[in-house]
């Protein structure tokens, strides 16, 4: 047995070693300095571009001129174009967080003559899409007449869209369309001057007019164009889809009769007072215009139907490839840290929306909040396993002129009188009173936050008064069990309300970047989890979640349960293998941690190694690779209780850590036989956390109490056995009362407990 724990210890050493050496290689991760800037890097890719590839005909380049750059294509001394790169002229920023370079080769007439593909980080294209696919897809852009688009005498073209890589090839094509038309508007062409494009001069000055500050009615708002509606019904869509010629797309038509809703859209630009005080109320638009910075314009979206604008597929750090805004030339499509979501519309009379969301147009995009702008809608169908098939979808707003003030424009340059100040002045007013957007979240979810609570209370009374709930064990069965079911069902299936690791990098992420505890409030019953976990790690470590809280967990056990019960065989895995699986969790998330500090996305596409997205939030509606990952590990689950959960699961990984820190109460007893000589108790735990010398491993533990209830157990327990021996021997000495006991083995066998023998 000594040896036995040495071998033990000197194992636990090893693994300590080997996970402070990834720590460190975290650290080093964490002090690499950040990549160069993107700006004006033409000059660095020039020797991996071919000129005749760009601009057919041409043999070589001429001089770099201007900046951002453009280098000239020559056959000869004749110009027969220009090479310039998209991320030197516009926002190039993928799902990565990092520019896609791509160099684009224009004729002197404006016509896009090629394209090539130089460097990106995409994660999509790194790990599952072909790079060609994307490459054919943003090809379909070769031959657009730039300058044409950029007169206004043509509309900005689509590209193919590649599915799975959405977002990808989307940024891709608005960079390089948007980047020739500053090439064209900048006069760089030697056939196209500036002054042939230029807008024409202002001759009077509009701006939206702040003092009117009316608060309105929903059908009032709708009535005079304040709020624009976009309504598709089901045969709209699937018309849509005919006139694309997509033969599988329409062979997978949308199921409903035709004129029943498919979705009902509405938007409305925030930052008009009239508008945004109508429909956010009076609190949470003044909150809204104290977190705006100047320049800054905030819309409103709002939807209902069977189809969502945001999507399911969406997750923190990602990007909303539903929708986008466009105005003149220009596209945005808009982050997680660009939207608020809100609970309900404050308008009188306004519908109850299935999703209401707040969307932040950040500076530099150049809005123009007196203009029309749309908001385009990307519908999308599937084609088979993993394709997809798209069509589009605009909603035009034009900002009612009874916000817009007119006045001429100055002759001679003035100090402007910004909107800003304005706006500043009546929050100021209003400040204090001022509640907050999450505060409007958290009214809008009571009944669920009063089920979480309750839940959470239930638990704490559970684990505060587990001796005497193990000692009565048919109930204890049934209440953890029922729990379980609760777990999965309404905490995962119901609220999607599972925790995942994703929100561990966030966390950290966001205290490196600027922590706002607003971000974190705004999902109120994440929320509440985290922070009981939080504190039950102080008491209990990671059990409380892992083995009671967890949906996925909660999924594990009972289909092992299940497994038992119609007597599939299971796996006793070596105690000396078993404790060497147990460090991977700990390499997962460590790896997954220090890759977050290089790119969040990047972290997220990695974390799929949890399949809770899959098994819990989208309930197995998803592409069969993940369908499949998340299937084997239940499999494997029905052999080896909770099997991701002793050995891959980076959040149990990520709570063990600060688990170490927990304050010491005897919650879970032992007897001075425990380990030796009696291993009972190590051979029943169903995640097999109890070391051969008795301890148990609070790392591993799950506190499931089936070593509580051995422990009391006077028919399985040798301890226990021996004691109630000696009892019923002075009971029946001579003199002595008989003392009948019933049969606690029988009783047990009865209940079908998992994993219990007859004593």
């Amino acid at each position: 047995m000594n040896g036995s724990c040495t071998r033990s210890r000197a194992a636990h050493a090893s693994a300590l070693r080997l996970v402070m050496a990834l720590v460190l290689a975290v650290l080093t991760v964490m002090m690499a300095p950040n990549p160069v800037s993107a700006a004006d890097r033409l000059p660095e890719f020039l020797a991996e571009i071919d000129p005749g590839t760009l601009v057919p005909g041409a043999d070589r380049f001429g001089d770099v001129a201007g900046s951002p750059p453009v280098v000239p294509a020559l056959a000869g001394d004749e110009v027969l174009g220009f090479v310039f790169l998209n991320s030197d002229f516009a926002d190039a920023t993928g799902y990565s967080g990092k520019p896609i370079h791509i160099a684009a080769g224009i004729d002197l007439s404006g016509r896009i003559t090629g394209l090539q593909l130089l460097e990106h980080q995409e994660p999509i294209v790194l790990i599952g899409i072909p790079e060609k696919r994307v490459v054919d897809a943003i090809a379909s852009l070769v031959g657009t007449d730039v300058a044409a688009v950029a007169e206004g005498r043509q509309p900005l073209p689509q590209v193919d869209i590649v599915s799975g890589a959405t977002v990808t090839v989307l940024v891709m094509g608005d960079s390089v369309l948007r980047a020739g038309i500053a090439v064209v508007r900048q006069g760089r062409l030697a056939e196209v001057q500036a002054d042939d494009v230029a807008a024409p001069a202002q001759a009077a000055e509009r701006t939206i007019d702040m003092e009117q500050t009316e608060v309105r009615d929903w059908q009032t708002l709708v009535g005079d164009g304040s709020v624009r509606r976009l309504s598709l019904s089901v045969g709209d869509v699937n018309e849509a889809f005919e006139r694309g010629g997509n033969e599988d797309a329409i062979a997978r038509p949308e199921r409903g009769e035709p004129e029943e809703p498919f979705i009902d859209l509405y938007t409305a630009l925030a930052t008009i007072p009239t508008v945004g005080r109508s429909l956010l109320g009076e609190a949470a638009y003044q909150q809204m215009i104290n977190q705006l910075e100047p320049g800054e314009h905030a819309i409103v979206v709002m939807g209902e139907g069977r189809y969502s604008f945001k999507g399911s597929g969406y997750v923190r750090g990602g990007i909303f490839d539903r929708i986008e805004l466009i105005q003149d030339v220009n596209t945005l499509r808009f982050r997680d840290r660009d939207h608020t979501r809100l609970g309900d519309v404050e308008a009188e009379g306004a519908p109850d929306f299935d999703e209401v969301s707040l969307f932040r147009i950040p500076a530099g995009y150049g809005f123009e909040p007196t203009e029309p702008w749309a908001l385009q809608l990307l519908v999308q169908r599937a084609t088979g396993p993993l394709d997809k098939a798209f069509t589009t979808f605009g909603l035009t707003y034009t900002p009612p002129e009874q916000y817009i003030e007119t006045t001429p424009a100055p002759q001679v340059p003035a100090e402007p009188v910004a909107a800003g100040p304005q706006l500043g002045e009546a929050a100021a007013l209003t400040g204090e009173l001022a509640e907050p957007l999450w505060v409007r979240m958290w009214r809008a979810n009571t009944g669920n936050i009063s089920v979480a609570l309750a839940a959470i209370g239930v638990l704490t009374v559970i684990f505060f008064f587990q001796d005497a709930l193990v000692k009565r064990y048919r109930l204890f069965v049934w209440v953890r069990r029922g729990f379980l079911a609760f777990t999965l069902v309404w905490i995962g299936w119901i609220a999607n309300a599972q925790l995942s690791v994703v929100n561990v990098l966030t966390f950290a992420n966001s205290l490196i970047t600027g922590f706002s505890w607003t971000y974190f409030l705004s999902a109120p019953l994440i929320f509440i989890f985290w922070v009981s976990v939080a504190a039950g790690i102080l008491f209990w470590g990671r059990g409380p979640f892992c083995g009671w809280l967890c949906p996925f967990g909660a999924l594990q056990e009972l289909l092992n349960n299940v497994a038992r019960a119609l007597k599939v065989p299971q796996i006793n895995v070596p105690w000396g293998l078993n404790e060497r699986l147990w460090p991977i969790k700990y390499i997962i998330f460590l790896g997954l941690f220090g890759l977050s500090f290089y790119s969040v996305a990047m972290a997220e596409v990695a974390s799929e190694v949890e399949p809770f997205k899959t098994a819990i939030t989208l309930k197995f509606m998803r592409a069969w690779p993940f369908v499949l990952f998340a299937v084997a590990l239940l499999v494997m689950g029905l052999f080896i209780e909770r099997f991701f959960c002793r050995y891959l699961c980076p959040l149990g990984a990520a709570l063990a850590i600060p688990a170490r820190l927990a304050m010491f109460f005897p919650w879970l007893k032992r007897h001075k036989e425990c380990g030796s000589p009696c291993q009972r108790c190590a051979k029943e735990c169903p995640v097999q956390c109890i070391h051969p010398d008795g301890t148990i491993n609070p790392n591993e533990c799950i506190w499931c109490m089936h070593c509580q209830d051995l422990f009391w157990d006077e028919h399985r327990c040798p301890s226990m056995i021996q004691k109630r021996l000696r009892r019923e021997k002075v009971a029946s000495a001579p003199g002595a009362p008989p003392k009948l006991k019933p049969d606690a083995a029988r009783a047990r066998a009865v209940a079908g407990h998992p994993n219990s023998t007859p004593g």
